[in-house]
């Protein structure tokens, strides 16, 4: 076990402080203050942070940790921390890590006993829920599904059946792509795409997925989609085990998937469908 006092220790800490997602103005106090007392900070874009550095006059040796350099960054950030120094981790835009990168160096600095602490703010996902007109909670997170549709569909129908809100990222430029299919496996369900949050275009389109497909070739920019949870009632009770499989089968799945799912759904051990299914019962 592990046991971090954040503020009573004389550990160097890694600090991961989150930023606005498109005002400047959304920052706290706390975070200007942590960005001017580091020593040094991390980010995933220096052009994009050098902006909102610059527009808090905080002038900090500013390097960049990304996903395609977080192993030689990573090892960097841990080098300065053992040296005695300060370092924040900041995103191009809202919390570190939550589809960001981030969570590879924090993990490394917990594990060698620095401080890792948060200094919380904006959130797109959280930010997209509260004005969706969704129900709340419970919700899931997923950020950005596949980007290639069949793999995507895949996705979807692991989840067609959660009863919580789920919140997704996507880009403008595969958004009718995403919303197509989720039309097909998840059905014509109300949501909520919300696009540009905070910025001057704001905007949040709320209605059934087929409405929103009208007009989603007008849609640019940062893109949250929440959709509503599933409202079908569990008929599994009805259905032979065999069918229960057969049904997934048919919905794509491979006959071991099949099983496993069917073992889930039923809260039974997956030998005990597999023996059933193969006739060994």
């Amino acid at each position: 076990m592990q046991r971090q006092k954040s503020f009573i220790n004389d550990k160097k800490t890694l600090y991961l402080v989150a930023t606005p997602i498109g005002n400047l103005s959304d920052i706290t106090y706390r975070a200007v203050e942590t960005l001017k007392s580091v020593d040094y900070i991390f980010c995933e874009d220096t052009r994009v942070s050098k902006t909102l550095l610059a527009h808090y006059n905080i002038n900090k040796p500013l390097d960049s940790y990304h996903e395609y350099n977080k192993e030689e960054k990573g090892n960097k950030i841990l080098e300065l921390l053992e040296n005695g120094y300060n370092v924040a981790l900041i995103s191009d835009a809202g919390m570190p890590i939550i589809s960001d990168p981030g969570y590879n160096v924090s993990q490394k600095a917990m594990d060698k006993g620095y401080n890792v602490v948060i200094i919380p703010g904006v959130s797109a996902s959280l930010s997209a829920l509260v004005v969706s007109g969704l129900n709340p909670h419970p919700f899931l997170f997923y950020g950005f599904l596949s980007n290639k549709s069949q793999t995507r569909k895949k996705e979807l129908k692991e989840i067609k059946e959660k009863k919580e809100t789920l919140i997704f990222y996507e880009t403008p430029h595969r958004i009718k792509e995403f919303l197509t299919d989720l039309l097909e496996i998840l059905g014509d369900r109300k949501i909520a795409l919300c696009r540009e949050i905070t910025k001057k275009f704001e905007e949040i389109l709320r209605g059934n997925v087929s409405e929103v497909l009208e007009v989603v070739d007008e849609i640019k920019g940062e893109i949250v989609i929440v959709v509503e949870g599933s409202t079908e009632v569990n008929t599994f009770d009805n259905l032979t085990i065999i069918e229960h499989v057969n049904l997934y089968i048919k919905e794509g799945f491979s006959t071991m998937d099949a099983i496993k799912k069917v073992a889930k759904d039923r809260n039974v051990k997956k030998q005990e469908i597999y023996d059933t299914y193969h006739g060994k019962e």
